[in-house]
């Protein structure tokens, strides 16, 4: 019997099982391993804010999985109470589908880098996306690999010089919101390694979702690109380039609300001062909307640069996933007629070697 027959709550299709009387603790999602990520990573305040928010979840550790790639975030099975896998570089989201779609009673999270998910896992990525899996994919990104000591990566600025671009990157950069949007994603999210509020805002909504989720994480690299996201930490500068996105209201930002986003005259979003544009021309945001368009425009706002940086929810719109799919398919070969083996090694699509 499931939760559901028993009239009790559901989270992104899973029963909520109570573990006891006693609400869980933060520190129960602590494991007994020493965290060694470099002084001053972002990869702490992530730790941190998980291992708080978890709880929240009403699962028991045991129905909860993290699988990793490779790189400084990959790190994260290691020290979380869970079950878990530090799997292969850029694999994480196939071994993470497998997962899913055999075991539906698990709440299966992906964590993974800019260059893990982008680069090799790049095909892993955007399929998973695009059969909307019941995943929790966690996208940390620093703009450079850290573990190998300081290569640009996919999400890297254009002309920045590091280890294996001594003249300078001539690459373009993904925009994983955008790359992840034109997978289809049906929830695509975005926060700060330092905004506590708001990244748990963001994955308590990934977490209830049915289907494939993508948080981008803006996570500092101390040691190989300190200071990439400092624009949008001190407070002056957040407030004029920070635009909260908020199911259901006018999206303003700025100071003191001064600068609104509104639709531009080829068909795309563009911000401006309220006083030019005019409070009845402010985008209302709705994340979702099923046309992809509109969420990918807001994920074009602004650049590399960091001017203009929506954070919040994206996407969030309701399709059948891949994981639910693959298992109503087997049971209904279960429960079709025995399969005649002889009458399939005689088949059309046999042949004979000699």
């Amino acid at each position: 019997m499931t939760a559901t027959d028993l009239g009790l709550p559901t989270l992104g299709g899973l029963d909520l099982v109570p573990t006891s009387d006693e609400p869980q603790k933060s520190k129960e999602y602590k494991s007994d391993q020493e965290v060694r990520w470099c002084p001053g990573c972002g990869d702490y305040i992530v730790l941190n804010t998980i291992q708080s928010f978890l709880p929240t979840l009403g699962l028991r550790r045991e129905n909860i999985v993290f699988v990793s790639g490779i790189g400084c975030s990959s790190r994260f099975p290691y020290y979380m109470n869970t079950y878990g896998m530090h799997s292969i570089h850029g694999r994480a989201p196939a071994i993470a589908t497998g997962l899913a779609t055999t075991r539906p009673d698990l709440s299966v999270w992906v964590v993974t880098g800019d260059g893990d998910a982008l680069s090799i896992g790049g095909n892993h990525l955007i399929h998973s996306l695009r059969r909307n899996v019941n995943l929790k994919i966690l996208l940390f990104n620093n703009r450079i690999y850290g573990l190998t000591k300081g290569q640009y990566s996919p999400t890297s600025d254009q002309g920045m010089v590091t280890k294996s671009t001594p003249m300078g990157s001539v690459d373009t950069p993904f925009n994983p919101i955008s790359l992840a949007l034109g997978a289809e994603a049906s929830f695509v999210g975005r926060a700060l390694d330092s905004d506590k509020k708001g990244l748990t805002e963001v994955l308590g909504a990934a977490a209830a979702h049915r289907g494939s989720a993508l948080v981008e994480i803006y996570q500092n690299c101390p040691i190989f690109n300190d200071g990439a996201f400092d624009v949008l930490k001190d407070k002056d500068e957040a407030e004029r380039r920070l635009i909260p996105l908020k199911a259901g209201e006018p999206i303003r930002f700025g100071p003191d609300g001064d600068y609104g986003v509104t639709r531009s005259a080829w068909g795309g979003l563009e911000a401006g001062k309220v006083s030019e544009i005019g409070e009845d021309n402010l985008v209302v945001h709705d994340p979702t909307i099923e046309d992809t368009a509109y969420a990918f425009a807001l994920s074009r706002l602004g650049g590399q640069d960091l001017q203009q940086t929506p954070t919040g929810i994206f996407r969030q719109v309701s399709r059948p996933t891949y994981d639910d799919q693959a298992r109503a398919q087997v049971q209904q070969a279960a429960e079709a007629k025995t399969p005649d083996l002889h009458a399939l090694l005689r088949g059309k699509d046999t042949w004979t070697v000699t």
